[in-house]
């Protein structure tokens, strides 16, 4: 999970930070609302679940994965033998990835990345799909990075809900970051924004309380896999 601003928090002493430096958290994401949401620090850093692996399972190299944080997934996939690189806003994340393996550049999604228009599997996952606070335009430009016959793989709230919000992260202590913009996205909303950008739902699934789609071209020739 990452933010996609200048001001994503990444400076020594933010929680999102510490938690990406020590490991663990606990560290939250406060909602404009109040709404406290703990992040998996400790996913983040462990070995794929069965959930993860059955994103794993869907990829088709090369793949990007798009707010890799640490880069469990796209270490996983270099060790099936899958090219994966990783992209983060955040220093830190694009560091330890690099450091435990995996193949990363610290940069924004929306700014030039490599190969553009030849990745087969783009990943949002993690709840990703709310980086920069507008999952149309993310959705957009994900979309442009994919080859023709490419898949997004996306993770969505298991509720119905489509939020756009400023947020920051905060520890136990009530310590906050600074404020980003954020999504959130249900499978139902996430179906309406595919069809306003020309996009089939070509597959989704669902682990415990975590659920996935894939998304496609309409006009592509590749199916459910």
């Amino acid at each position: 999970m990452t933010t996609d601003e200048d001001s994503s928090p990444c400076a020594g002493g933010d929680p999102y930070a510490l938690a990406l430096h020590t490991g663990h958290g606990p560290v939250y994401l406060r909602l404009e609302d109040g709404c406290r949401i703990r992040m998996p620090v400790h996913r983040w850093y462990a070995h794929p679940t069965v959930a993860d692996e059955s994103v794993l399972n869907r990829c088709v190299g090369p793949v990007l994965d798009v707010g890799c944080g640490p880069g469990r997934l796209c270490r996983a996939l270099l060790g099936r033998g899958v090219f994966a690189l990783g992209v983060d806003v955040t220093p830190r994340a694009a560091a330890h990835t690099i450091a435990l393996g995996g193949i990363a550049l610290c940069r924004s999604v929306f700014d030039r990345l490599p190969a553009e228009g030849d990745w087969q599997t783009v990943l949002l996952i993690d709840g990703n799909i709310g980086i920069g606070g507008d999952p149309r335009a993310l959705l957009d430009r994900c979309i442009q990075l994919t080859a023709p016959t490419g898949l997004l793989l996306v993770e969505v709230d298991p509720d119905d809900v489509e939020e756009r919000c400023t947020a920051r992260f905060e520890d136990i202590h009530g310590h906050e970051g600074p404020p980003f913009a954020w999504a959130r996205l249900g499978a139902p909303a996430l179906h309406r924004i595919a069809e306003n950008l020309d996009l089939s739902v070509t597959d989704q699934w669902r682990y415990s309380h975590r659920r996935f789609l894939a998304l496609g071209r309409q006009d592509s020739a590749s199916g459910p896999r």
